[in-house]
């Protein structure tokens, strides 16, 4: 039977399984463009330059999503109730009190960011706030303490650069062909000749496609893990699935819903969007909401 924790396993499972095959990604389409460049020093370089520029956007990922998402700092007099819920989810949890800041919107949701738990934030929306009943709001709260506490930012940001390496090496490839680099002598022959175009068919169009793809999964897993660990914080899985199906019948969009920070929110930000077929869902940030809560429902029995 199907626990608590047997759900936050499988998932931590599947995100390092996701992990690995993008690493692997990665390798393979370096050592194809090593090759038909004939340019070893590409791979190392195209890390090191884009380890250093996610690196840095990790580094100050609080500051640049509150002022993405127009988030606005909380103080404790304004709202003692969602300052007490977090207090005592956090103790529960063993992490330091996040900073809360509040959204402006009438679309119920929610986030948490930051590079480490201790600096760390939770951010809800007004119509998050005004929906929700205490024993949802606190399963909504476990749920982004959870990203917090499972270093959710950290795995996103090694996809990150990971995702971006990829785009890199294939922009690379893209100008390196133009001004004619390459194995000239391979050019002279069939093989050579299959070997580019393979090469160019990997990295200009299927690499960055599967980088995306990983990303994304690894996001959708990762939210499923926020659920199975934030049910283990409540002990009440039915909290946060009835507030997932609260805030998936009103669908309201959010007013600022940017690409860019659309994979922290805990529902997707672009509701009326309609995801359901298989192409869309592949290249979507957050998993169906009915899957959630299907699962949760299957953790309280």
């Amino acid at each position: 039977m199907a626990t608590l924790y047997t759900h936050k396993s499988e998932n931590i499972r599947r995100t390092w399984t996701l992990m690995f095959a993008f690493i692997v990604l990665l390798v393979a389409v370096g050592w194809i463009l090593a090759y038909v460049l004939d340019y070893a020093a590409l791979l190392p370089v195209a890390v090191v330059f884009a380890v250093l520029t996610t690196v840095g956007s990790y580094w100050w990922s609080d500051k640049l999503v509150v002022a993405m998402s127009g988030a606005k700092p909380l103080a404790k007099n304004d709202d003692p109730e969602l300052y007490r819920i977090v207090e005592n989810l956090t103790i529960t949890a063993g992490l330091p009190m996040p900073r809360i800041y509040v959204v402006s919107d009438p679309a119920p949701n929610a986030f948490a960011t930051g590079r480490n738990p201790e600096h760390a934030i939770v951010a809800v929306t007004t119509g998050l706030r005004q929906m929700l009943k205490k024993e949802e709001l606190e399963g909504v709260l476990a749920h982004e303490l959870s990203h917090i506490g499972n270093r959710d930012m950290l795995v996103a940001t090694i996809a990150a650069v990971l995702a971006g390496i990829l785009v890199m090496l294939s922009d690379i490839f893209l100008r390196m062909m133009f001004w004619g680099g390459g194995r000239g002598g391979d050019r002279d022959n069939r093989a050579g000749a299959v070997l580019m175009l393979v090469g160019m068919i990997t990295v200009l169009v299927l690499a960055p496609i599967a980088a995306t793809l990983l990303r994304l999964a690894i996001s959708r897993k990762r939210e499923f893990l926020a659920d199975a660990s934030g049910a283990l914080l409540t002990r009440y899985p039915d909290g946060l699935a009835a507030a997932l199906q609260k805030i998936d019948a009103v669908a309201v969009p959010m007013r600022r819903k940017g690409d860019a920070i659309s994979h922290l929110w805990l529902a997707d930000p672009t509701p009326n969007e309609k995801k359901t077929s298989f192409l869309t869902r592949l290249f979507s940030t957050h998993p169906p909401v009915q899957e959630r809560v299907r699962a949760l429902q299957e953790m309280s029995v």
